[in-house]
């Protein structure tokens, strides 16, 4: 083991990270623990150079972030074979060893971390700063369910030797969005996409997106849509399945447009859960699961074509449209469908009484009594009807 790195004592080894060592050290200049994760350098020599210059250009980004819910970066350098980060030393557990242990933690405690990271992440977007590799490993949880996201700015230098490490870029695919899989041009939504992988593992115990190789996962995460996660567990809260879908759609446009709504979300569902609400799957949810997003065939054998927040290609009954309708639209056009469908008004009351769903980001993109929302009252109109008509003469 290596003894000294620059003016850093090394006291101990933390562990092994993809692209190095991780150390606890010293700085003694003042009399502070640190942790130092170092980057080798081992590559061609035309490779190490833009590698290495790349390295230094992201850290010293990410290095500028101060927020509770980011990881302090100190100092960068470099050794003989190796560039180092100097950062926080944390004293607490990555998630994913958690998760290993224990993979259904309650409920309130899911929603706690997920938004802390969805806080984290906002603040990093606005500094013009994409971490590109959000996952389990890469989240420490420290006294008091504090949360800290690590290793930001090390995900887009690892991308740039994916010619000769493509191991290291390959390491947590099933946590990839659509866009890094294909290989194009990211921005913040990446991110949410990868946090809506990790909540949606966190809710179920499984992750949505699972092959048995990395091909059979990138085919999956491109064109599966994963069940809704109260499918899988009935405790949960229909919100989540509304939150997770958004979070999880594949379209950039229909995708949470920002981090900062997605943290505010969760931190609404938080709200709305019964204070002894305790490990998902136990005790009984007080919300309807008529609103879930998953694909499936409804009653009778006929697949109803209908819209639901623009994420996936069904809903699960034309009394969900009009629920969706209540949520999007003005009430003289939510009784314009009333007509037009035979099905009776939903209560507005009822939906004005539960405040938490109501400010959910979840219906952004619709104004109420909108020209958009009538356009998306008039879209759900036209969709039921044609897949009413080919249920009939089909």
């Amino acid at each position: 083991m290596i003894r000294q790195l620059g003016r850093y004592e090394i006291i101990g080894e933390l562990g092994q990270g993809a692209m190095g060592v991780v150390y606890k050290a010293r700085d003694p200049l003042i009399d502070r623990e640190v942790a130092i994760k170092t980057i080798n350098l081992s590559l061609a020599m035309d490779e190490r150079d833009e590698f290495e210059a790349r390295f230094y250009q992201e850290a010293k980004a990410a290095g500028r972030l101060g927020h509770p819910n980011i990881v302090t970066i100190y100092d960068v350098g470099r050794g003989e074979e190796v560039a180092y980060i100097a950062m926080e030393y944390l004293q607490g557990r990555e998630l994913r060893d958690i998760l290993n242990e224990k993979p259904l933690l309650p409920l309130r405690e899911v929603l706690s971390i997920v938004s802390q990271v969805a806080q984290g992440l906002a603040y990093a977007h606005e500094h013009d700063i994409v971490h590109r590799d959000i996952k389990p490993s890469n989240v420490m949880v420290v006294r008091d369910g504090h949360v800290k996201i690590t290793d930001f700015g090390i995900a887009r230098m690892a991308s740039s030797a994916v010619r000769t490490q493509t191991g290291m870029v390959l390491g947590s695919p099933k946590y990839m969005s659509p866009e890094q899989v294909m290989g194009k041009i990211t921005d913040h939504r990446s991110d949410i996409f990868s946090l809506g992988v990790m909540l949606y593992e966190m809710l179920t115990g499984q992750v949505p997106f699972i092959g048995e190789n990395v091909n059979a996962i990138m085919y999956q995460t491109l064109n599966s849509i994963p069940a809704a996660p109260s499918s899988t567990n009935p405790a949960l809260p229909e919100m989540l399945d509304y939150i997770i879908a958004k979070a999880l759609a594949k379209d950039l446009e229909a995708r949470y447009q920002s981090a900062h709504d997605l943290a505010e979300d969760l931190k609404a569902c938080l709200d709305s859960l019964p204070r002894d609400s305790g490990l998902p799957g136990k005790g009984k949810s007080s919300v309807s699961k008529a609103g879930k997003f998953a694909l499936g065939k409804q009653a009778g054998g006929a697949a109803v074509q209908e819209v639901a927040l623009g994420l996936s290609n069904s809903f699960d009954s034309t009394e969900a449209t009009m629920r969706l309708a209540a949520m999007t639209s003005s009430r003289e056009e939510v009784e314009e469908l009333s007509k037009t469908l035979k099905i009776a008004v939903p209560d507005f009351a009822a939906a004005a009484r539960n405040p938490a769903r109501n400010k959910l980001h979840l219906h952004h993109s619709v104004n109420r009594g909108s020209p958009r929302g009538g356009y998306l009252l008039l879209a759900i109109v036209l969709i039921v009807l044609i897949g009413l008509f080919t249920a009939i003469f089909s």
